[in-house]
């Protein structure tokens, strides 16, 4: 199925960008982005509400803030969600594929999460009461040099490094590895997965393979966080999205479920959202 862009080739040419050129997106651009928001949807029947609005959109003149972490960017997208079952996870997927969509026609984005003004942004989105706003990005044309602080912020966050295989895939239980042969033809969507971006780059998910069934769960936030959500089922939706894609493209079938809790000794850091059950 074909989904607007080529997967891998976008997965990989992805990155973070923190540097742009300080001029506003323009009005074909705009547009399409738009388009495209209007086609989104998540496997999880999540309605995920997008905003994109200009730096410049704060009340009283004051232009929306990232504490010095993204420069030029002239555009932002907001996405909100009202809470509930597979909320975020849902708004993480929706907003992915947004991201991978720019991706494919050479913008650039950055996932924020936390380094950015909140209470600025929810007036200039018109955040309502009932409604969750994890996040946000910046969108637009990358400049060519990074800036040190760019540069010092992805080497913190070992932004080009991934986990192995070994540590976030496994086969039957959590004290088996998952190879790539024990995957046959879908190991190319575990491998989109691990490509996946997330916070601060802490790579949450773990998948097991069991049955007709791959399970995804989530490795718990430590209890002493003072964040008022879990930014790590948005990371959940992330990663769900890219094996998505992945299954889309290769005509591979299945579909998101969430099932009883399987019957597997599992970690008590890791908790269980959902499963692609293989029809």
């Amino acid at each position: 199925m074909n989904q607007g862009f080529p997967v891998e080739k976008t997965v990989k040419a992805r990155s973070s960008v923190r540097t742009y050129e300080d001029r506003a997106l323009s009005s074909e651009t705009k547009e399409k982005i738009n388009a495209y928001i209007g086609t989104l949807s998540n496997p999880f029947s999540v309605d995920v509400s997008f905003c994109l609005l200009q730096s410049d959109a704060a009340a009283k003149g004051e232009k929306l803030g990232t504490y010095g972490v993204i420069k030029g960017a002239k555009d932002f997208i907001g996405a909100t969600v009202v809470d509930g079952e597979l909320a975020l996870e849902g708004l993480g997927y929706s907003f992915e594929k947004l991201i991978l969509y720019a991706a494919s026609l050479g913008l650039g984005t950055c996932w924020l999460g936390g380094t950015f003004k909140r209470s600025e942004f929810a007036k200039a989105i018109a955040v309502k009461d009932n409604e969750l706003f994890p996040a946000i990005s910046p969108i637009g044309y990358p400049f060519g040099k990074k800036r040190l602080v760019e540069s010092l912020v992805r080497k913190i966050a070992k932004a080009d490094m991934r986990k192995d295989w070994s540590e976030i895939f496994f086969n039957n239980d959590f004290s088996s590895p998952l190879t790539a042969s024990d995957a046959g033809e879908f190991a190319f969507l575990l491998e989109m997965l691990r490509l996946a971006p997330s916070a601060v780059n802490k790579q949450p998910w773990r998948i097991v393979k069991a049955s007709n069934a791959y399970h995804f769960y989530k490795t718990k936030a430590p209890e002493n966080s003072r964040a008022s959500l879990d930014i790590q089922r948005v990371d959940i939706g992330i990663a769900a999205c890219h094996f998505h894609l992945a299954a889309l493209e290769k005509d591979l079938p299945g579909r998101f479920e969430k099932l009883p809790t399987p019957e597997i000794h599992t970690p008590a850091h890791e908790q269980y959202v959902f499963s692609w059950v293989i029809d």
